[in-house]
């Protein structure tokens, strides 16, 4: 019996409505509908959640990280036990970013150089050392579909010399990091390898690195070096003059955002792809996102609230729980409030993400963007009023 041949990576760009677009990455692992948000996986598990939720809320590809994972378990261990996809009972496209992130911000000690960075692990003071190269094999240790070029980060605000210097220096990174990826044979396993846009609050230096990156053979491309302490406005005005500099038939991924906010304005100005920790963190602090915006459910006012916190959602978190259940399970800090509230936002999060993508497939996404903001301004429900 002949093996079954690996099917390589592609991206179809199948509709667009403005700047927004609708699309499907193809991976061995399966299809990605675009847009598309990657819940994440940091430890090789999506916190709260099994797997098969995370599948059936609508995800279709997680995000495992770099960092963390060749510090514990380590990259050797999940190759000898088959790989990340095996690991953690995911059997559909899982996307890894390069670890530089982490590197700068939770690492000790750390000496960066043109040749990458010898950093202290934030677990137990030992010593590492990241280059483009180690990145990209231990991502191809992992075996995950997509994998991130080594790219240096600047939190802004910051002087525009320092973030020229860390796009310059990302942009010789990501020529080193495709350099390994075709050494290590990534193209041939249908694996893909995404550069990294950088350059800041800067415009020109957007332009500039999303210019040179393109004449890089990545299968696709990556908005770095945003929601890093910057408003929400120098952010979009930074999508807006680098999106029409990127390949237009490659996917676009904004790392690290966001808001539902933020993902809606960014999908209307050419983004494809999305990951962020916020709807799995908030659900283990208490918060929900609806369709009317944000719930902190340690407020008192949901103490004696029978009402779920969306009947009309599908998701059963959403539509079976109380309130004052919810509530309750907050304060007295059991587990099953981080796993109800991440299911619920989780789940709100793919409605949203299917929503835009019906919106753009029949050309009325900006209704689209206008109701759900709408929605969000209207606010969550009346504080409830027990009758007599």
């Amino acid at each position: 019996m002949e093996p079954e041949e690996t099917k390589p990576f592609a991206f179809k760009l199948l509709k667009t409505d403005g700047m927004a677009r609708r699309g499907e990455i193809t991976t061995p692992h399966g299809t990605v509908r675009t847009p598309a948000f990657m819940p994440v996986g940091t430890q090789a598990t999506v916190k709260a959640m099994y797997p098969q939720q995370v599948r059936d809320l609508g995800a279709d590809v997680v995000l495992g990280n770099t960092y963390h994972l060749m510090l514990r378990p380590t990259a050797e261990r999940v190759a000898e036990l088959g790989g990340l996809h095996k690991f953690m009972n995911w059997p559909h496209t899982i996307l890894t970013d390069s670890g530089g992130f982490q590197v700068m911000s939770l690492s000790g000690l750390r000496k960066m150089t043109e040749e990458g960075v010898t950093f202290s692990s934030h677990h137990d003071g030992s010593k590492h050392f990241m280059s483009p190269e180690r990145s990209v094999e231990i991502q191809g240790l992992l075996g995950s579909d997509i994998q991130m070029q080594l790219d240096q980060c600047v939190r802004l605000p910051a002087e525009r010399k320092e973030i020229s210097e860390a796009m310059q220096l990302s942009l010789r990174w990501a020529e080193r990091s495709r350099q390994q990826f075709e050494a290590m044979g990534g193209p041939a396993k249908g694996q893909a390898l995404y550069g990294i846009v950088q350059g800041g609050d800067q415009p020109d230096l957007r332009v500039e690195s999303a210019q040179k990156l393109g004449e890089l053979p990545m299968e696709g491309y990556s908005v770095g070096g945003l929601a890093v302490g910057e408003p929400q406005d120098v952010m979009l005005k930074m999508l807006e003059v680098t999106t029409p500099a990127m390949p237009v038939h490659k996917p676009r991924y904004l790392m690290g955002v966001g808001t539902p906010d933020d993902i809606l304005e960014s999908v209307a100005r050419g983004i494809d792809q999305f990951d962020c920790v916020m709807p799995t963190r908030a659900g283990r602090h208490g918060l929900a996102f609806t369709r009317f915006g944000k719930v902190n459910l340690k407020n008192a006012r949901h103490a004696d609230d029978p009402r779920p916190l969306d009947e009309s959602s599908p998701c059963e978190a959403a539509n079976s729980y109380s309130r004052a259940y919810l509530h309750h399970l907050v304060r007295v800090n059991e587990g099953l409030a981080a796993m109800l509230l991440t299911w619920n936002n989780l789940a709100y999060y793919q409605q949203l993400m299917q929503g835009m993508r019906d919106a753009i497939e029949d050309g009325r996404f900006e209704d689209f963007r206008l109701a759900t903001k709408a929605g969000w301004a209207q606010g969550d429900l009346a504080p409830y009023v027990r009758s007599n």
